[in-house]
């Protein structure tokens, strides 16, 4: 059974939806402990000043903010604790806009949304208006003393809330060196066309289940098989000189190869076993049978 982490309800106008928060994503990551390479054991971390190489209590260290290179300003969890905001326990919804208007640029972590006790109709009120009318609903929510920026969105029969980054936490592109080059390049025609051509043959719907972490899983079977006692050989990486692309080869090919498809490609023909040599010294011992029945033959 799924646990609810926080409970409350959608605002929006007058009306208040009672809702209940689960998280919809489970990421999944190897993760690796420190150990010393001599002994083998855990690498513990240790807090120390280093004006006095001694270690530090956790009770003993406060919160500090630099404001320039080793200088800092101190803050304690009681001035921070005036400032937290206030856990209203609604998603507050200001605004409703088109999904097409987001970039996914500003998106963070995700939840599922559900009704608690007598909030179904409401909820499913909610659902349907926004499914029907294609809005996406902008607005507050305070998550761990946190106020985050969040979109509201119908998925499947659920209400999904996603986080969000505020506007000043995505950088822009303009500050990339590379922005006054790409500006500058231009693609022909035909390189266009053909570019579009093989978007068009790798187009198709979008099937998540289909997409596999290839790293993780071989990590993990790395990590299964080395516990098993297996010897693990590492091949030495050769790193080939990129040479500058030939754009319309590559696209050329690219199209070739996606037209064809594996099931356009011929089958590769069986491999021939090499005949059991007999006390004869032959194959398959036919070739010796047919130079014995000769040799009757002729006497």
């Amino acid at each position: 059974m799924a646990r609810a982490i926080w409970s409350g309800a959608i605002s929006f106008g007058l009306v208040n939806v009672p809702v209940k928060l689960y998280t919809a994503t489970s990421p999944k990551t190897v993760r690796f402990n420190q150990l010393s390479a001599k002994t083998g054991a855990r690498i513990r971390q240790k807090r120390v000043d280093p004006t006095t190489d001694e270690e530090v209590p956790y009770e003993d260290i406060v919160k500090g903010y630099e404001i320039t290179p080793d200088r800092f300003v101190t803050i304690t969890n009681e001035e921070l604790d005036a400032l937290d905001p206030k856990a209203t326990r609604t998603v507050d919804i200001e605004e409703f806009v088109d999904l097409a208007e987001i970039d996914p640029i500003y998106y963070d972590h995700n939840y599922y949304l559900a009704p608690t006790a007598g909030g179904a109709k409401a909820y499913r009120l909610l659902l349907d208006a926004m499914r029907d009318a294609g809005k996406v609903g902008i607005g507050k929510v305070v998550l761990r003393s946190k106020q985050q920026l969040c979109a509201l969105r119908p998925t499947g029969d659920v209400l999904a809330l996603t986080t969000m980054l505020w506007g000043d936490e995505v950088l822009s592109p303009d500050r990339l060196d590379e922005i006054g080059e790409i500006e500058e390049a231009q693609a022909t025609d035909r390189e266009l066309k053909m570019a579009e051509q093989l978007i068009a043959s790798l187009s198709a719907e979008f099937e998540p289940t289909k997409f596999h972490d290839e790293y993780r899983e071989q990590v993990l079977a790395l990590i299964e098989a080395k516990a098993n006692g297996e010897e693990i050989a590492v091949q030495p990486e050769v790193e080939e000189a990129a040479a500058a692309p030939d754009l319309m080869a590559a696209l050329e090919a690219s199209l070739a190869a996606v037209r064809s498809g594996p099931e356009d490609e011929p089958a590769p023909k069986p491999r021939r076993r090499a005949p059991a040599k007999t006390a004869d010294g032959d194959g398959d011992g036919a070739p010796a049978r047919a130079s014995r029945s000769r040799a009757k033959a002729k006497s």
